[in-house]
Parts: structure tokens; sequence; C-alpha cells
């Protein structure tokens, strides 16, 4: 991200440290889960938790990781072993890297979205009082550009509004398509970790497990996302510009 064009709370969100504090919780989770159904020892679990929520992950040292195993994923778990010792043998049992790739991106956009839902709400709550503050705010209407009939400056601003309603409509739909949560292992088959632990890290993360996936979260969920977002982002722009335009002065 630009920094001059950054927001810190969704910087954050999209930070290296957030991002592997969140790898941590899913592999936690999911040892948890496998605690429960007798597959690794509950102590091993409750240590994981434990140690790995105590500790400050390096990035600079899973860097360093990475530069010699060529893969995020390991060289986050060898730094994740340099904190837990001999239980971290348990952590990863039975999962695929996209496991934990797919479900902390979708952690991560769920949780932008509710930023972004925040500020929708803000927005239509300015948008409704300037509104009906300019109901009888006269000016002119305009067809191709050319003086056409009066108009208000209100009945433009609840055009807004009703245009962001339908924003803030698109965009809840497109946070429920997107929490999604894949803890199924390689090619998306259970074939050596129990679906139950799917089941209880989405519910620890406030996600759904995923229907039907292979190694991956189908990405037809992301695309809905980010075509929503340039919806959202194409009407920011109308508004703009014509705020824009209202200001000229020969306007």
């Amino acid at each position: 991200m630009i920094p001059r064009y950054s927001r810190p709370d969704m910087v954050a969100i999209w930070s290296p440290e957030t991002r592997f504090r969140i790898w941590f919780e899913i592999e936690a989770h999911a040892c948890n889960a496998l605690a429960e159904i007798g597959v690794i020892p509950k102590e091993s679990a409750r240590n994981i938790w434990e140690k790995g929520s105590a500790a400050t992950f390096d990035v600079a040292r899973i860097d360093e990781i990475e530069a010699v195993t060529k893969h995020d994923v390991i060289a986050f778990l060898t730094h994740l072993a340099e904190f837990i010792g001999p239980d971290s043998r348990f952590v990863h049992q039975g999962m695929t890297s996209s496991d934990v790739l797919d479900t902390c991106f979708n952690v991560q956009l769920t949780r932008a979205s509710d930023i972004l839902l925040a500020d929708i709400d803000r927005l239509l709550d300015a948008l409704k009082r300037r509104a009906f503050e300019h109901k009888d705010t006269v000016t002119i209407g305009r067809s191709h550009g050319i003086h056409a009939e009066p108009t208000t400056f209100g009945v433009k601003l609840a055009l807004a509004y009703a245009e962001f309603e339908r924003c803030r409509a698109r965009l809840v739909a497109a946070r429920e398509e997107v929490a999604t949560c894949a803890i199924s292992g390689a090619v998306g088959t259970f074939a050596n970790i129990d679906p139950r632990v799917e089941e209880h890290v989405a519910k620890a993360l406030g996600l759904k497990p995923e229907p039907v996936s292979t190694q991956v979260i189908p990405r037809d969920r992301h695309a809905m996302f980010f075509a929503t977002l340039g919806v959202i982002a194409s009407s920011i722009e109308r508004l703009a510009t014509e705020i824009r335009h209202l200001q000229r002065t020969e306007v």
C-alpha cells in the first residue's frame, strides 16, 4: 500500500505481522480440534496456543528462512517451531498450504469489509442529513450537460443515498460470499484430516466451511468480492465528479 493513501486500520489488516498472526490462529485452532477428537495430545494443543500467542513473529527471520526453503508457509512453520519446541510436530498435521493461505485471505477480506461497511454507514448518514437539509436548494438539471429543468441539490444527494444503499447491500452479499474456510488437505478430499477440524476452525474465525473445494477455495468468490469493490469505487467516483462539477465557477 502507498502510505500517503493508506488508512492505519486497513494497513494493519494487510500487514505481514497480521497475516502471520492469522496463520498461527488457523494452525492453533486446527490443533485444538485435533486434540478434541483425540488425534493429538490436549496438552500439546494448549502449549501451542500459549507459546504461539505470546510470540512476536519476526518478519525478517521468516524472510530469511524462506530464502532457503523457497516456501512461505514452511518458512513460517519453521519460525513457529523455534518458539513452540517439540510440540510443533503437531502443527499443520493433515493440512496443505492453501488451507492456511486461502482461509487467512478470507479472514482479511471479511475484516476489511467490516471497515468499509462502517464507512458506508457513515456516508449514508451524511447523505441523508444533507439531502433533507438541501431539499429546497434549487439547482439546474442538465441533459447532455445542457440546461434542462430545475431540480434540487437535495434530490442529487438522495440519488447518491439510494445508490450507496445498493452498494452496501452488494458488499454485505460479497462479504457473505467470501467468508468461507477450507481445512481439507491436499486436493480438498480430507484424506488426512477430519472434516470436523474444518468446521471448528471456520466457527472460531467467523467463517463457514467451504462446501466443495479442490486444493483452493473457488476463485469465483473472490471475483464477486472485487467486482463489488469496483462498483462501489465507481459510485464514489460518480459522486465526487458531480460535486467537483457543481463547484465550478460557471456552474
